[in-house]
C-alpha cells in the first residue's frame, strides 16, 4: 500500500495578516527626522526643575505664610499710640446739635487713675501706661461743617456720640439723629471714613426696660449708615476706659487719599516776620505737630486749608511734649536742658518744587512757522484726492467736510415724477392758509403743576425763615429743569434774528457716537494756562511709586516744619477764630498746577433742588477746598458726552472745571451755599480724570410741524422764519418724534415754510426735529476758599451758556 500524499497549503485571502513592526514603544528615527524635518530639539532646560512639595511641606509653607501676616497685623496694632509714633486723634463728633460733650470728656479723661492728662490748645492728650497708648481726643464746633471735616480728615478714630436724654427739658429723645446728625455723618462717610466708634450717653437716666429698647433704635437709625458697628455705653469711668481701649486695639481702616500723603494736625502754631520794617506783611510760619502718613520731603510744596500752597525752608525736630509716662521723658534730659533742636532736613532751592501753578501764554506761538519737506508731500497728496460738494456761501473747507452730502442720503428714495406733480398744488394750498394758521403755534401754552403749601401753626414764625425772593428763584428753576425734563435741547427759533445768525457756532453731525470731532479746534485763550499730561495715569502711578520710596523725614515724629511766605493777615484771621484746626498736607508732584478737572457727582437724596449748569458750588476734592461755576455733562462711554443744562435730583453727571491736579481716586464733596448762608450738601462722589481733551457737546434741537403731507413729502412750518435760512440748514439731516428720517428739498414761499422728503409716510400729529451741536468749554471761575475771603459765591450769569 503507497503512502498518501500530503495536502499542500493553498493561500486565500481569508487568511489572518500579522500586524507592522512599530519599532518597540517609540518610533523610528524615520519618522522622527520627517516630523522635526531638520530642526533640533532643545538639549537641556534652560530654567530649573519646578519641584512639587509634599504635603507635609505644603502644610508647613502655609502656616508659615498666617503666622508672618498675623505677626504684621500685631505689630501694627501694638504701634498706634506707643512711645515711637504718633497718638491715636480721637475726634469726637455728637449726633445732636444739643448733645453735652463736657460730659464725655470728663468721662475720658477720668478713665484711668494713673493716666497724664496733657491739654493743649487743640486737642486733650491722654497717656495710659496699662495700655502704652497715647490719645488725642479732639472736639470740633457743633453747627460749623468744614472744621468737623477738617478734624475728621486727620483722625485716626472717629467716635460719634448721641444721648438718651434732651438737654433742653430732661425728657426722653425721640430723635435719635438730628438734621446736624444725618447731615454731618453723611458728609464725613463721604470724604473718608476713619475707624468708628458709636456710644450712647445718658442711658442710665432712662427707666431699666427701656434701655435695651433705646441701644436697639439707635442700632437701627446707625445701620443705613454704618452697618457692621456695635453701640457701645459711655455713662461711668469703666465704660470711658472701655471706649479707649477699642479705639486702641480695633482693626484702623484705610483712607486712601490719606495714606498716600503725608499729614499734621498742628499742635502748635507761631508767626515770624520776615522784616519787621517791611510792609508787605509775609513772613515764616511754624507749625509743630505729629507727622501721619507717608514720609514728607522739605522740597516738596504743602496745602494749609484756608491758607493755601506754601514752601518749606526746613524741618526740625524738638522734644515732644507729650511723652508716655516719665521713664519716656528721661531719655532726652539732654534735650531739655540744652534747648537744643535736631534739625531733619534743609531745602535745596535747586531742587524746591516751584509754586507756578499756570502756564504763561506766549503770543508768537500761534505765528506761522514755514512748512517742511513732508508737510509739502502730505499737502501734495490730499491735493490729489479732490472732493467736490455743494456748501452755503461762507463755508469753510473744515465746515464742508461736516455737511453730508444728498447724493449719499440712503433714506430718502429717488421718486422725482411724484414729487415734482404735487410740488405746485402743496405750495399753492400752503400760501393760501398761511395767513389763517399764523397764530396756530401760540395757542399751545405749556400747563405747569400747581404746589399746594400747608398752612403752618404759626404762620409770622414760619415765615420769619423764609426768604421770598430765594422762592421766586426756585420756583422759576423748578419750571425751567421741568421743562428741559420734558422736553430736552428743545428750543424755540428767534423770531427778531436769524437762525443762521443765532446758531452760527452749531453743526450738524451724521452720527453723534462714531463722527469725527476735532479736540483741538478752536480752544479758548484759558486752555493755554493750563497744564496738559501726555498720559495722565502713566503719570499718576509714577508720582504714587516715587511718594513712596522718599524717605526724608519719616513719620511717626513730632516736628515742627518752617513755611515760607505766609501772610499776616490770615495767620490773625485764624487767632481770632474758634476751635479751628489748622491742618497740613504734604501734596504730591503738580498737584498745584490748574488743569481741567472732571468730577463724577451723585446726587444726594435729600436735596431735590435742581443745579443749573454754570452756577457757582462748593467743592471740597480730597484736602483741598474751592468753589468753581461748572459745567454738566452725561457719564458716558463714548468719545463725546452730551452736555447737561440741569443737574436733576436723583441723578449721576459729571462736572468739569479749571482747578488744581488732584490725583484718583479722591472723595469729592459738593455743597450750595444758600442766602442766609448755610450750607446744603447736594452731591458727593470723587475725582473722575484730569483731562481737557473731553468733548463736552451741547445739543440744541430745532422743531417744526407738518402742515401738509402727501407720502414721504410734507410741507413743515414753525422751524425756521425766512428761506436763506432754510438754505443755510439745508445740509442738516431731520428726524421726526416717531423715528423717520428725511432732509429738506427746497423753501416754499417767504415765510419760513419748506418741502421735506422723508424715509417714509409722515403722520399728521408727528414733530420734525433737526439736532445742532457745538462744544462748550468751562469758564475760569476758581477761586479757593480763604479765611479772609470767606465763602465767594455769585449768581448764575445766564449769559455764559450761549
Amino acid at each position: 500500500m503507497g503512502l498518501a500524499q500530503q495536502e499542500t497549503h493553498r493561500p486565500t485571502g481569508l487568511n489572518k495578516a500579522n500586524k507592522a513592526h512599530k519599532t518597540g514603544r517609540h518610533r523610528s528615527k524615520g519618522s522622527i527626522s520627517s516630523d522635526t524635518r531638520g530642526r533640533i530639539s532643545v538639549k537641556s532646560l534652560s530654567k530649573h526643575a519646578k519641584k512639587d512639595l509634599g504635603r507635609e511641606a505644603r502644610r508647613n509653607q502655609l502656616q508659615q505664610i498666617r503666622s508672618n501676616k498675623r505677626e504684621e497685623v500685631l505689630k501694627q496694632k501694638r504701634s498706634l499710640g506707643s512711645a515711637n509714633n504718633p497718638p491715636i486723634i480721637i475726634a469726637l463728633i455728637p449726633l445732636q446739635e444739643n448733645a453735652n460733650t463736657d460730659k464725655v470728656m470728663e468721662l475720658l479723661t477720668g478713665a484711668d487713675d494713673e493716666a497724664i492728662i496733657t491739654p493743649s490748645s487743640v486737642a486733650t492728650h491722654i497717656s495710659i501706661p496699662r495700655f502704652k497708648q497715647r490719645f488725642s481726643i479732639v472736639v470740633p464746633p457743633v453747627g460749623d461743617i468744614f472744621a468737623t471735616l477738617d478734624f475728621a480728615k486727620v483722625a485716626n478714630t472717629i467716635l460719634f456720640v448721641t444721648s438718651a436724654v434732651n438737654e433742653i427739658d430732661k425728657s426722653q429723645n425721640t430723635e435719635i439723629i438730628d438734621s446736624w446728625g444725618s447731615e454731618i455723618i453723611h458728609a464725613v462717610i463721604s470724604q473718608g471714613l476713619a475707624t468708628p466708634i458709636v456710644a450712647v450717653t445718658d442711658l442710665e437716666s432712662l427707666p431699666m426696660k427701656k434701655r435695651q429698647d433705646h441701644k436697639n433704635h439707635v442700632q437701627k437709625a446707625i445701620f443705613k449708615w454704618i452697618p457692621e458697628e456695635k453701640i457701645m455705653t459711655l455713662d461711668k469711668s469703666l465704660d470711658g476706659l472701655n471706649v479707649l481701649r477699642r479705639a486702641g486695639s480695633q482693626k484702623q481702616r484705610s483712607v486712601y487719599y490719606r495714606n498716600r500723603r503725608s499729614y499734621l494736625l498742628a499742635e502748635n502754631v507761631k508767626f515770624n516776620l520776615d522784616r519787621e520794617d517791611s510792609e508787605d506783611n509775609f513772613g515764616s510760619l511754624e507749625v509743630s505737630g505729629y507727622l501721619q502718613g507717608l514720609g514728607m520731603s522739605v522740597n516738596g510744596l504743602v496745602h494749609i486749608p484756608g491758607f493755601g500752597d506754601f514752601q518749606m525752608s526746613r524741618i526740625e525736630e524738638p522734644k515732644d511734649p507729650h511723652p508716655l509716662g516719665p521713664e519716656k521723658s528721661s531719655s532726652k534730659t539732654d534735650v531739655q536742658m540744652d534747648g537744643e533742636v535736631k534739625v531733619l532736613a534743609v531745602a535745596d532751592p535747586d531742587k524746591q518744587e516751584s509754586l507756578e501753578s499756570e502756564n504763561i501764554p506766549d503770543p508768537m506761538d500761534e505765528e506761522q512757522t514755514w512748512p517742511t519737506n513732508e508737510e509739502l508731500r502730505l499737502a501734495d497728496l490730499e491735493r490729489k484726492q479732490v472732493i467736490t460738494k455743494r456748501v452755503p456761501k461762507g463755508t469753510s473747507e473744515y465746515q464742508a467736510a461736516w455737511i453730508l452730502d444728498e447724493n449719499t442720503d440712503d433714506v430718502v428714495a429717488e421718486n422725482d415724477d411724484d414729487e415734482e406733480s404735487d410740488s405746485q398744488d402743496m405750495m399753492v394750498d400752503a400760501q393760501s392758509q398761511e395767513d389763517s394758521d399764523a397764530g396756530a403755534d401760540e395757542q399751545d401754552a405749556e400747563e405747569y403743576e400747581t404746589i399746594t403749601i400747608s398752612e403752618a401753626p404759626n404762620e409770622q414764625r414760619y415765615d420769619e425763615k423764609m426768604d421770598l425772593n430765594e422762592e421766586k428763584q426756585a420756583l422759576v428753576r423748578f419750571k425751567e429743569a421741568k421743562l428741559d425734563s420734558q422736553f430736552p435741547d428743545e428750543v424755540d427759533t428767534p423770531q427778531d434774528i436769524s437762525a443762521k445768525l443765532r446758531f452760527c457756532k452749531y453743526r450738524g453731525l451724521d452720527s453723534f457716537r462714531n463722527t469725527f470731532w476735532d479736540r483741538n479746534e478752536n480752544l479758548p485763550y484759558d486752555y493755554a494756562r493750563i497744564f496738559q499730561f501726555e498720559s495722565f495715569e502713566r503719570t499718576r502711578r509714577r508720582v504714587f511709586r516715587e511718594r513712596e520710596e522718599m524717605d526724608e523725614v519719616q513719620p511717626g515724629t513730632y516736628v515742627t516744619i518752617h513755611i515760607n511766605k505766609v501772610s499776616k493777615e490770615l495767620y490773625e484771621t485764624y487767632r481770632s477764630a474758634k476751635n479751628q484746626p489748622l491742618v497740613v498736607f504734604g501734596i504730591l508732584e503738580h498737584e498745584h498746577k490748574m488743569s481741567v478737572v472732571n468730577v463724577l457727582l451723585k446726587r444726594t437724596s435729600n436735596s431735590d433742588l435742581p443745579i443749573k449748569s454754570k452756577e457757582r458750588l462748593i467743592f471740597q476734592c480730597g484736602f483741598r477746598r474751592f468753589s468753581a461755576c461748572p459745567i454738566f455733562s452725561q457719564h458716558t462711554n463714548g468719545n463725546k458726552h452730551k452736555f447737561e443744562r440741569f443737574f436733576q435730583p436723583n441723578s449721576i453727571a459729571v462736572a468739569s472745571m479749571f482747578a488744581p491736579v488732584h490725583f484718583p481716586p479722591c472723595p469729592v464733596l459738593c455743597y450750595l451755599e444758600k442766602r442766609d448762608g448755610s450750607m446744603e450738601l447736594i452731591a458727593t462722589g470723587s475725582v473722575l480724570s484730569v483731562n481737557p481733551s473731553r468733548l463736552v457737546i451741547k445739543r440744541v434741537i430745532l422743531s417744526g410741524h407738518p402742515f401738509r403731507v402727501h407720502k414721504r413729502s410734507a410741507v413743515v412750518r414753525f422751524m425756521f422764519y425766512n428761506p436763506p435760512d432754510i438754505r443755510w440748514f439745508k445740509p442738516v439731516k431731520l428726524r421726526t418724534k416717531y423715528g423717520r428720517k428725511g432732509h429738506i428739498k427746497e423753501p416754499l414761499g417767504t415765510h419760513g415754510h419748506m418741502k421735506c422728503v422723508f424715509d417714509g409716510q409722515l403722520k399728521s400729529q408727528d414733530t420734525v426735529l433737526m439736532n445742532l451741536y457745538k462744544r462748550v468749554y468751562p469758564k475760569w471761575t476758581y477761586e479757593p476758599l480763604l479765611l479772609t475771603a470767606g465763602l465767594k459765591t455769585g449768581e448764575t450769569d445766564d449769559k455764559m451758556e450761549n
